[in-house]
């Protein structure tokens, strides 16, 4: 299925056994991103056009449309990066037995350690803090989430075995346990964006725990009444 997600190996030091076009490529991408989130830090989201950006990488708007689709999606690509990879090792993934929203955590930790360490960290505080600023980006971000979602639900009741058709009962569990690693993905990294003093990765798979671990708690949480 065609998912619109890109290789999320451009953030990664390029391999020495990739042929030496594709070592550039993957360099170019890299300077796309470290670029865009420098300059789009320090002189606002809006205030730096794609081609002083280009320019400031030296490559043309041809090269960049060949890897991204937009300035937003420039700015966001370290955590699409991370997703991208994600919907990869679910591919892989090997069930043991347990609950479904417990393989998906740990496909997810695993996914994120190994992501090029505090350099990618970084890259995801920036891109976060612009994306709070800037409601594009935001909306961006969300599009692109709603496909990852899809995608990870098609590779889940594919591999899994857990109901061909939407209205199986299987097939909605699948959804909302997605959906439940989706939400708390994101309260772990609302909580690790505002509260870390350091963009640390191992800080971020705490939170994602830490947010994960709540998930049960909160569908067991009473409701009670107070004075009015």
């Amino acid at each position: 299925m065609a998912t619109g997600l890109h290789s999320p190996h451009g953030l990664r030091p390029p391999h020495p056994q990739l042929p030496l076009r594709e070592r550039k490529k993957l360099r170019t991408r890299q300077a796309l991103v470290d670029s865009a989130l420098v300059l789009f830090t320090e002189r606002g989201f809006d205030g730096v056009t794609l081609d002083e950006l280009c320019e400031t990488v030296e490559v043309s708007k041809r090269t960049f449309f060949r890897t991204f689709t937009s300035k937003e999606d420039v700015a966001c690509a370290p955590l699409h990066d991370l997703w991208t990879a994600f919907l990869e090792e679910l591919e892989q993934a090997r069930p043991r037995g347990g609950p479904l929203h417990e393989l998906l955590r740990d496909v997810l930790l695993g996914t994120l350690d190994r992501m090029p360490g505090e350099e990618w960290a970084h890259r995801v505080l920036l891109s976060r803090r612009l994306a709070a600023r800037n409601p594009s980006m935001d909306a961006h971000g969300l599009a692109f989430c709603d496909r990852t979602g899809r995608a990870a639900l098609d590779i889940v009741v594919r591999r899994f075995e857990l109901g061909g058709v939407p209205d199986d009962p299987d097939h909605l569990r699948a959804r909302l346990a997605v959906d439940l690693l989706v939400a708390a993905w994101h309260r772990g990294l609302d909580s690790w964006t505002t509260g870390a003093p350091a963009p640390e990765r191992a800080a971020l798979a705490a939170a994602f725990r830490r947010a994960s671990a709540a998930v049960p708690e909160s569908l067991a949480l009473t409701a009670r009444t107070g004075p009015a």
